[in-house]
């Protein structure tokens, strides 16, 4: 009778507009308050149950998508942004580091090549062509069944009686929508879903900054003789002669190392600011630095238009939709990677990856920026292990996290969160979420040998 009743309710409240999507209600006050409102009760869909769900669809979630998927899961991707890739697209970096690694890492710019859409720079790095790289990420995807929603953000996190994660909330267009998963992954760059989970989470290198600078990424054109002469592949010397080369134009970046890389044709990406002391959960703070980094990049370029000969025709062609961030949240989890890993090389048993970038400390303000815009801050690093304990959050049970917002401290954070490492940290999450589905329990109660076992499979070299 209960149940009935319930599906009676249920019909009636959606013939009288009561599950229309949230998106078309205004809020109502419970007061006359003017600074603060309540929002009425209501219900919300379930629009899908699946075995992982993948909360961002950067380098990280793609991978961690990937891998749950070809391990024999159910996968879905909610992404805030029009097309996967996080920081590669949207944001727009164009330059991948630290992925010399198997699997995923050496997938992607053996399909890119060919696509005829990479260029690579040593063996551990490689520049790509940002809108082969959005199809080539969407036809994973398809190929592997995984099910994408864009325009898509977390606003919420569900748990039961457990303290176990069961799902998300998100808004979009649709209004209101509630997504269940055996296992969710926070791929999310900033932790939102630990955080917003209830998670302890760090940022910065105190408890309130300094923080790493953010830096708005651009597509430039110019002749080819003029985009040649500073491009990133012909040495670390170009930064300061392109710096140079814009301060006689009358400017001076705000990052003293501003970097070209050269894309083919008349095209370069661009690398030539820097926003300090940005907090990337407060949008209103990222919001004035995006349009302060846009009108510098536009500044720039019309300097360099400026100056005439080869750069008579420089334009800004493009900037990203988001701006690219460093610094973010860190969500506490079962293993905390330090900077004491970092120097001594660190070794694990349930080791996922080796990250083998340098630490990588970005100026905190401009007047440091002057002195030296990024530096090891003393720190030098060794190959080390990042664990799989510290993808699996410590507060809360079901949910894991892969790429920068793993567990660990401001230094070795430094290191890993270069998107080589993430991609290797999500093929892992998606193994072992994928996994903890097939046996029904939660991602550290499963064991490291299948995970290990599966690991490698996944990782073999094409033959």
């Amino acid at each position: 009778m209960t149940n009935s009743l319930s599906r009676r309710q249920i019909l009636a409240a959606s013939v009288s507009g009561a599950l229309l999507p949230a998106a078309l209600y205004g809020a109502e006050s419970s007061s006359n308050s003017p600074d603060q409102l309540t929002e009425p009760q209501r219900i919300i869909p379930v629009a899908d149950t699946t075995d992982v769900l993948v909360c961002g669809g950067g380098p990280a979630g793609i991978a961690t998508a990937i891998s749950a998927a070809r391990t024999g899961a159910s996968v879905r991707i909610l992404e805030v942004h029009g097309c996967l890739g996080g920081v590669w697209t949207s944001g727009m970096l164009s330059y991948v580091m630290d992925a010399e690694k198997p699997g995923l890492n050496a997938e992607l710019p053996r399909r890119l090549e060919e696509m005829d859409a990479v260029r690579h720079s040593g063996p551990k790095n490689y520049i790509y062509d940002v809108e082969s790289m959005k199809v080539l990420l969407e036809q994973l995807c398809d190929e592997n069944n995984i099910k994408v929603q864009y325009h898509t953000r977390i606003v919420a996190v569900e748990k039961d009686s457990a303290n176990r994660v069961r799902g998300v909330i998100t808004e979009s267009k649709s209004g209101r929508q509630a997504w269940r998963a055996n296992t969710v992954v926070d791929t999310t760059g900033d932790g939102d879903v630990g955080a917003l989970a209830g998670c302890k989470w760090e940022f910065g290198r105190e408890e309130d900054c300094p923080c790493q600078p953010m830096s708005l990424m651009g597509i430039i054109t110019a002749s080819p003789e003029a985009l040649q002469q500073f491009d990133r592949l012909k040495g670390g010397q170009t930064k300061d002669e392109f710096r140079a080369f814009i301060q006689k134009a009358g400017l001076d970046p705000s990052y003293a190392k501003p970097t070209l890389w050269y894309m083919g044709g008349s095209v370069a990406a661009v690398m030539m600011n820097h926003e300090y002391g940005v907090r990337p959960f407060d949008a209103g703070a990222v919001t004035e630095a995006t349009i302060r980094a846009r009108r510098e990049l536009y500044d720039i370029c019309r300097g360099l238009k400026g100056l005439g000969g080869a750069w008579g025709d420089c334009r800004l062609v493009t900037t990203a939709e988001q701006i690219g961030v460093r610094d973010g949240r860190r969500i506490k989890g079962r293993y905390f990677v330090t900077v004491d890993d970092v120097r001594e090389g660190a070794r694990h048993e349930d080791a996922i990856c080796r990250s083998e970038f340098s630490v990588d400390i970005h100026a905190a303000t401009r007047e440091e920026n002057k002195k030296a815009a990024y530096s090891g801050q003393g720190v030098k690093a060794k190959p080390f292990d990042i664990p799989l304990r510290a993808l699996i959050a410590a507060d809360v049970d079901g949910l894991m996290m892969a790429g920068r917002c793993i567990s660990g401290d401001f230094f070795a954070h430094a290191s890993y969160r270069v998107t080589g490492n993430a991609v290797a940290m999500g093929e892992a999450a998606g193994v072992t979420a994928a996994l903890a589905a097939k046996e029904g329990c939660l991602p550290q109660d499963v064991a490291w040998k299948p995970i290990s076992k599966q690991l490698a499979d996944l990782r073999k070299p094409v033959a």
